[in-house]
């Protein structure tokens, strides 16, 4: 197999039990000295809560990135080397290490080869992976692997500018601070003409 790298699809994650997560939420709260039942915007803050993270949050266990690309089309006739640009996908994910969100843009490219799939997936794409516990930095490079495997793909990109609340509202508190992640696959993560490409259509002025 040489050097051939095989990416595995980490399997899905376990239904969500949102009674033991209620009873958490109000055992965190509890243990945090609050009276939940002294104060009457707390009764059903656990319930409420839970119902967020299960269905909102962490949904994207739920998903695969077939399910989330869904039906591919036949790549337009001559359309092989071209590239395919998605700006702007606006997203919001939770950091694994402190539970905060983040939330930002996501660039996502791809170079058709036999399968293309709709523009609008390419956002379901990013929320497949956004609605997990994940880092900005795994997020680009699961969006950018996904595409080269499902549609084969031969030059892949996603990359991401975010607000991340871990590093606006504690710790330094850098509240105009941006992060950028870049991942590329295949042709992309070379330097050339491909990813200059890429760059100059990104640097194009935008709404």
């Amino acid at each position: 197999m040489g050097n051939r790298r095989v990416t595995r699809e980490a399997p899905r994650a376990p239904k969500p039990d949102r009674a033991a997560m209620a009873a958490a939420i109000q055992d965190f709260l509890r243990a945090a000295g609050l009276d939940l039942a002294a104060d009457p915007n707390l009764v059903q803050t656990p319930e409420r809560v839970a119902e967020a993270w299960a269905t909102e949050f962490l949904d994207g266990y739920a998903r695969t990135p077939e399910e989330a690309l869904g039906e591919l089309f036949p790549a337009p006739a001559n359309s092989s080397g071209e590239l395919v640009l998605v700006t702007d996908l606006r997203f919001t994910s939770m950091c694994p290490h402190h539970l905060l969100p983040f939330e930002g843009r996501a660039h996502v490219a791809y170079v058709p080869t036999k399968k293309v799939t709709g523009f609008g997936r390419l956002g379901e794409l990013v929320d497949c992976f956004a609605h997990r516990l994940i880092l900005q930095e795994d997020l680009a490079r699961e969006v950018a692997r996904a595409l080269a495997r499902v549609l084969g793909s031969p030059a892949t990109a996603c990359i991401i500018e975010a607000e991340q609340a871990c590093l606006r509202v504690r710790g330094p508190r850098q509240r105009e601070a941006l992060t950028h992640a870049e991942a590329y696959e295949g042709r992309l993560r070379r330097e050339g003409p491909l990813r200059r490409e890429l760059w100059a259509r990104l640097a194009l002025p935008r709404r």
